[in-house]
């Protein structure tokens, strides 16, 4: 087996031997403790729930993927275009970004329950709190990605009579890719988390409603399977965009 074979094999065995370890120590960690099942179940215990419930745990899956989903490409088109709109223009950028970093201060806990006053109890403010979420992480990277041009750069497209679309298209954008993925991969686990919040503050389906009323009623291997199957999907969004990356960037050899 060459090197390379063997850093692949070490860079899947190792993760899997880390969470396999930390799973058998908490199966039999959790009885020798003497942990009550309703407040701390076993993996075991959590896998069985996963198997017995996964028709009522696919239906609360369902709306929180809409959910993260649609605020996903929602959030990231809109910071997209006002990054465009920052970069060309610095009058709004100069009487804009500043307001905008002032509501990002605003924590997603305190804001949910204005949209949800405000959207009222349906699908449109979780995909809009899922969007805020996304949104100025990919803001601003993608500012700063657009701006990556160097001075050179800009004489050289200025002396082939380049024009702002040209310059764009051909420089600007291309350099900010890298970044826009980077801020794309954290948008694509932070819109479940929006999705989430907005179902714990105003929802009776979904991963975040279920959460909650797991844990008000007890049901504690339901809440763990509730969180598990809330991972998965962040990982499967970030594994998708990983996946269009990797098709469609190409990275330096």
């Amino acid at each position: 087996m060459n090197t390379l074979n063997k850093r692949r094999l070490g860079a899947v065995a190792l993760p899997v031997f880390g969470a396999a370890s930390i799973l058998l120590i908490w199966q039999f960690l959790v009885p020798a403790l003497g942990m009550p099942a309703y407040i701390l179940p076993t993996p075991l215990a959590v896998a069985a729930k996963l198997v017995t419930d996964w028709r009522f745990l696919l239906e609360n899956a369902r709306p929180t993927i809409i959910e993260s989903a649609l605020g996903f490409l929602f959030g990231n088109a809109v910071a997209i275009l006002l990054a465009i709109v920052f970069v060309h223009s610095r009058t709004i950028r100069g009487a804009y970004f500043p307001v905008v970093l002032v509501f990002n201060t605003i924590p997603i806990l305190a804001l949910a329950p204005i949209i949800i006053l405000i959207f009222g109890l349906g699908m449109l403010p979780k995909v809009i709190i899922a969007a805020v979420i996304c949104f100025f992480p990919t803001l601003v990277n993608m500012v700063r990605g657009l701006q990556l041009q160097s001075a050179n750069e800009m004489e050289l497209m200025r002396v082939l009579s380049a024009n702002r679309v040209e310059v764009f298209l051909h420089l600007r954008l291309p350099r900010s890719v890298p970044l826009l993925f980077a801020s794309l991969r954290i948008a694509a686990t932070s819109c479940v988390i929006g999705a989430i919040v907005g179902e714990w503050i105003g929802s009776n389906q979904g991963l975040g409603a279920l959460i909650i009323q797991s844990t008000f009623n007890y049901q504690s291997d339901r809440l763990f399977a509730a969180v598990f199957i809330a991972s998965a999907l962040g990982l499967i969004f970030y594994g998708l965009v990983a996946a269009v990356e990797h098709r469609f960037v190409r990275r330096p050899r």
